[in-house]
Order: structure tokens, then C-alpha cells, then sequence
């Protein structure tokens, strides 16, 4: 929903809104002007306090929860942005408003998708499926099987990634989770085919390249990525164009046809010039540097990595700058300039050990070995005392945690055996004069044990008792109050008192109407503390409670929502034992690469680096022996949607 929709609502449909609610309106369509400028971070400021102004108006209430939550993911911060979808999803449901529950489902779905959660992603986007499909919106249906499709793409990468397999060699759990998302991503297309949406067709069609990629069918994702360029080319989108590009150069390599994904990285590395991309520029160099490494040709090849490694020092992305000198070792060895090329060796091994990338210290190491053999220069003792060292400390690191749980183990031993007639004073003073009398025989201690224990439990049942005497009630009462009346509703009083005493409840005192006026409040003392709260709306003002309340009472969840729940709640389990990924994955289509802390920001796709250590490694390159680390894949995010809905390549 809109704000600037719900503000032309609340001119028609209502009038004489207090000065409160207006401004509470002004302020969020303030906040949703400078989310739509860009500026998220000042949006939420205004709908924050938007929503410290309150307003009794739930759409209006729904629209600030919808927004503020879009803003929040924009910025990263996918708990804050989850907490206001979820206030948005309670709204509508209180509601009964079916478009809002399916609006605020999708951006649920996408919330937990970029959280790792995919399992409960999954749920809240097929509930968006079902009332897209209930109401019969071919739009948000669209939306809806695009975003299922890429909460099982993310799955699979994310269950793919645990290994080092190149598309197509990955297990058949990661293919079922491909699969899926190619299912989705086709039935998307084929609404967007008929509903004539262009722009639509160019996303599905690169998603379902990426899918296809992953899956190994190279053939497959050619067409579907060149059918994405032509779409991109008809709107100028130029972005897109590059990431067509960008992903014809890689299945090309993988097909081996290595001359046509040089021509798709020249074309990517002039894109990403001309938008200003350096990162994305230093990437296209350095699949340049790759694809005519694989070509032989070097010369070239050390031109497309020196200008990766200058924009990787430029970004200060030592991870670039260290794939960089790898490269550019391995291709001066090739020519058999071995002084070069033991120069960046020993560049690459100071910044695997400045990053602790022991994959990368490995390669460095042996480089520098082969290197040193063929200039016959003598070798550096370096690794073997390392690696001494490194096992001392891990046998030193063993042998305290083995000392810590032994610790844990007497103590928890030593926990277990302790009775609880020990406990007491007695028990105190008997197990000191045991301790100081070594010579009693265990016999007479068991016998002393026994006789402790047979005080404790008389001790014990006499304060019980006397406890007990004080709740009971006299039943018996004698002739003569039995003959006075007036007595014997005296001794009932009495009584009742006693009964009651602890329950700070007055007795009756005139007769059994007041005793049914006592049992009535206890009673509805009992139901209140029985009844459930409304829920926290933040900026929901008490004059819509009563509305919000009625709308709950003749709110009752069916089974279906109840089941849902149950799913929802039971993976929750699941999540816990494992971490997080790494890196958010938003959207198929997009590549671009996360945060440094993962991974090089000028590295670009991991798949490259597999395919280039398997033509190398079989006989083309021989300094090239291990594997480099793999990477991400990144998200690219876009900007705020306009009308608070998901976007149908994003949030």
C-alpha cells in the first residue's frame, strides 16, 4: 500500500481527523518521499516519527509498517525490517485485508530469504501465492512465483557452497532446490508472456540462465541469457546488459569456447566503464586475464591482471590484490620470467598470511618451492617450523581443554552425590565429626545415616502437620449452637473466615447473597487473568482499540494458518544449528559481489576459478597445483519500491 494512496483515501472516505492523525500522515509521506529519493536512512527518521505521533487510521497504520520495513531492508537491517513486516501482517489479518496479508507475506518471504531462513521464506511466499491466486491478481501472483523461485535458487547455492563442485556436479538435494526455482521462474514467464510485461520477461529469463548454469546445461542458459540481452538492449538497460554479458562469458568458458567469452568480457569491461563501476571493471579484467591465459595467450593475459591488481590496490581489496599477484605469477612462469614470477609469489604469500587464508598460503608456498627449484636458490625453512609450531600449539590447546573437562567432570561427580540430608544443620555437624573420626567403619555411618534421616523425615512431618491442622475447617458442632440460631450463623461466619483467610476475601455477613457476590469475583478474577492482550502496534492509538479488538473476536484462525504456524515454528529448530550465511542473496539475476570481508569486491564469480584450475592443472600451467578459495555470489539492491509492494527483481 501506498501512503500517497491512503492519503487520497482519507480525503474522500473520512473527514475532521484530529491534528494528530494529520500530522502523523505529513510526516510518513515525508518519509516515503525521501525513501523514493534514496535517502532510507532519513525516511526512517520521519516514519518513526510518524509512528510516535500515532494515528487511529489502520491503513494508513499498515502503510508505515510496510514502508518502514521496506526501508530497513534496504539498509540492512533484516531483524528491524522483519519486526515491521510482521506488525504489517498482524494488522491486516485483524483487518481481514487479503491484498495487505498477501503484500506484507511477500516482503516476509524476502525478509527471511536474505536472513538464510528459507524454509520459513518458503511459507510466507506461498501463502503471498494463494491469496494472489484467491483474488485473482496476476500481478502479485507473478511476484510471488518469482520470489518462490528465488528462495530455492538461494537454497540450492546455499546448500551447494558447502562443497567445491563446478555446475552440474553438485547433490541431488542442491538439483531438487535448482529445479524448483526453474519451475517457478518458468510458470513467471509465462504470465508475464501473457500479461505482455517486457521488462518482466528480461528478469525471469535471467534467472532461469543462472538456474540452468548452475545445473550444468550450458546450452540451456545460453539462450535464456542472450533472450535477457536482447530485452535489456530494447529498454537500454544497460546494467543488465552487463550481467548478460557478463554470464554469456562464463558459460561460454565452461563450454570451452573460450574466443566467444572473450568478446562477452570486452563487452562487460566497456559497460562497467561507462557506468562508472570499478569494481565490476576490475572483474571483467580479470576473467580477461583468465579466458586468454586459457587461450595461451600470456602476454595479453598480464595485461588484463595488471589492471585488475591497479584497481584492487585503487579499492584497497587486498583479497583482489592477492588473486591478482597469483595470476600474474603463474602467467611470467608460463613465459619462464621466473624472477617475476617468484616476485609476485612472494607477494601473494605476504598477502595470504596478512588475510590468515591458509588455501592461499598453501599455493604460495608450493609456487615459491617450484620457482626456487628452477632458479636453484636455496629453500626457506619457513614451513616446516610453522608447521611444528602450529602443532605444538594445538597439542597445547588439547591437553588444557582435556585438563578444563576433567575439572567440569570431578566437579559435576562430586554435585551427584551430594543427599540432601546434608544439607541440613544436624547433617552438617555429624558429617564434620565423621570427617574428623576416620575410624568408624561404614557400617555404623550407614546405621547413623539411617537414624538422621528417620529424625529429618519426623521433623519434617511435624511442621507438616501443624501446617495442615491450620487449613482445616471444625465440621462438628455442639447441641446448643445447633439449638440457637443466631449462634450457629455466627459459627458459619467463623468459618468461612478460616476457609478464606489466606485468600485475603472478606466472609459473607449478611446470608448467601453475599456469598454468591464473593464467589461471582473470584470467578472474573479468574477470567481476566485468563484473557489475552491485543497485540503491540506501535503508533496505534486507543480510539481504533475497540475496532482492533472487535475485528479480533470475530477473527479465528483455521486450520490451514494453525498448520502453517506449526511448519513455521518447527524449522525455527532447524535454523539454530547452523549459522547464517555469510552474505545475503536477494535476487537470481544479480552478481554482484557482497562486502570485502567475504570476499575480494574485484574477484569475480567462484565458478571461474574452478574451471581455470582444471584446464591448468592438466598439463597447460604447471605451477598451478591448488585450488583457490572459493567465493560468493552478491546481491545487487535496487531502491525503494514506489508503492510499498515488492519488486518484482527485488525486496
Amino acid at each position: 500500500m501506498s501512503l500517497s494512496a491512503s492519503a487520497e483515501n482519507l480525503s474522500t472516505d473520512s473527514q475532521g481527523y484530529d491534528g494528530t492523525t494529520n500530522m502523523c500522515l505529513e510526516l510518513a509521506l515525508e518519509g516515503e518521499r525521501l525513501c523514493k529519493a534514496g535517502d532510507c536512512r532519513a525516511g526512517v527518521a520521519f516514519f518513526q516519527a510518524a509512528i510516535q505521533a500515532g494515528t487511529d487510521d489502520l491503513r494508513t497504520l499498515s502503510a508505515i509498517y510496510s514502508q518502514l520495513g521496506n526501508a530497513y531492508f534496504y539498509l540492512g537491517d533484516y531483524s528491524r525490517a522483519m519486526q515491521y513486516h510482521t506488525h504489517d501482517l498482524t494488522l491486516a489479518r485483524t483487518m481481514g485485508d487479503k491484498l495487505g496479508e498477501a503484500k506484507s507475506s511477500g516482503n516476509l518471504g524476502n525478509t527471511l530469504k536474505v536472513m538464510g531462513k528459507f524454509d520459513e521464506a518458503v511459507i510466507y511466499c506461498k501463502i503471498h501465492l494463494d491469496l494472489s491466486k484467491e483474488l485473482k491478481d496476476q500481478l502479485s501472483e507473478g511476484r510471488a512465483l518469482y520470489n518462490l523461485g528465488n528462495v530455492y535458487h538461494a537454497k540450492g547455492k546455499h546448500i551447494g557452497r558447502v562443497g567445491q563442485n563446478d555446475p552440474g556436479e553438485f547433490s541431488d538435494d542442491v538439483k531438487l532446490c535448482l529445479q524448483q526455482a526453474v519451475s517457478y521462474y518458468e510458470e513467471n514467464l509465462t504470465l508475464m508472456q501473457e500479461l505482455g510485461d517486457v521488462a518482466a520477461q528480461g528478469r525471469a529469463c535471467g534467472n532461469l540462465g543462472n538456474t540452468y548454469y548452475l545445473l550444468g546445461d550450458f546450452e540451456q542458459a545460453i539462450k535464456y541469457h542472450e533472450e535477457r540481452l536482447s530485452i535489456a538492449r530494447q529498454f537500454g538497460d544497460r546494467a543488465a546488459e552487463r550481467r548478460a554479458h557478463s554470464n554469456l562469458g562464463n558459460s561460454h568458458i565452461f563450454m570451452g569456447q573460450f574466443t566467444e567469452a572473450a568478446h562477452h568480457y570486452k563487452r562487460t569491461l566497456v559497460l562497467a566503464q561507462e557506468l562508472g563501476d570499478r569494481a565490476v571493471e576490475a572483474q571483467a579484467c580479470y576473467s580477461l586475464g583468465n579466458t586468454y591465459t586459457l587461450l595461451r595467450d600470456y602476454s595479453t593475459a598480464i595485461e588484463y591482471h595488471l589492471r585488475h591488481l591497479l584497481i584492487a590496490q585503487h579499492l584497497g581489496d587486498r583479497i583482489g590484490e592477492g588473486r591478482a599477484c597469483w595470476s600474474l605469477g603463474n602467467a611470467h612462469a608460463a613465459l619462464s620470467h621466473h624472477e617475476k614470477a617468484l616476485e609476485y609469489a612472494l607477494k601473494h604469500l605476504e598477502i595470504s598470511k596478512e588475510l590468515v587464508d591458509p588455501m592461499g598460503e598453501a599455493t604460495a608456498k608450493m609456487n615459491i618451492s617450484d620457482l626456487k627449484k628452477v632458479l636453484k636458490l636455496p629453500e626457506s625453512p619457513d614451513s616446516d617450523t610453522s608447521s611444528t609450531s602450529s602443532s605444538a600449539s594445538a597439542k597445547h590447546s588439547k591437553t588444557e581443554s582435556s585438563h578444563s573437562i576433567n575439572k567440569l567432570r570431578v566437579r559435576r561427580e562430586s554435585m551427584e552425590q551430594l543427599d540432601l540430608i546434608k544439607m541440613t544443620p544436624d547433617g552438617k555437624q555429624r558429617g564434620l565429626s565423621v570427617l574428623q573420626n576416620s575410624t568408624v567403619d561404614k557400617n555404623s555411618v550407614a546405621g547413623k545415616q539411617g537414624d538422621d534421616e528417620d529424625s529429618f523425615f519426623d521433623l519434617l512431618s511435624r511442621f507438616q502437620s501443624k501446617r495442615m491442622d491450620d487449613q482445616r475447617c471444625v465440621l462438628t458442632v455442639d447441641n446448643k449452637e445447633n439449638a440457637n440460631p443466631s449462634t450457629r450463623s455466627k459459627t458459619n461466619v467463623q468459618n468461612a473466615q478460616n476457609v478464606h483467610n489466606q485468600q485475603n476475601v472478606q466472609p459473607p455477613k449478611d446470608g448467601p447473597g453475599d456469598l454468591l457476590d464473593m464467589i461471582v469475583g473470584m470467578q472474573s478474577k479468574r477470567m481476566d487473568e485468563q484473557r489475552a492482550a491485543l497485540p503491540i502496534l506501535p503508533g496505534l492509538q486507543i480510539g481504533s482499540l475497540q475496532q482492533l479488538a472487535e475485528s479480533r473476536s470475530n477473527s479465528i484462525p483455521d486450520d490451514n494458518f494453525l498448520e502453517q504456524l506449526a511448519r513455521c515454528q518447527s524449522s525455527r529448530l532447524d535454523d539454530q544449528r547452523s549459522q547464517l550465511p555469510s552474505a545475503p542473496m536477494v535476487d537470481a539475476e544479480s552478481e554482484a559481489p557482497p562486502p570485502a570481508a567475504s570476499r575480494g569486491a574485484t574477484v569475480p564469480d567462484e565458478d571461474f576459478f574452478s574451471l581455470i584450475m582444471r584446464f591448468q592443472s592438466s598439463g597447460r600451467m604447471d605451477d598451478q597445483r591448488a585450488a583457490v578459495p572459493r567465493s560468493n555470489h552478491g546481491v545487487a539492491n535496487g531502491t525503494i519500491p514506489k508503492n510499498g509492494n515488492v519488486r518484482n527483481n527485488n525486496h
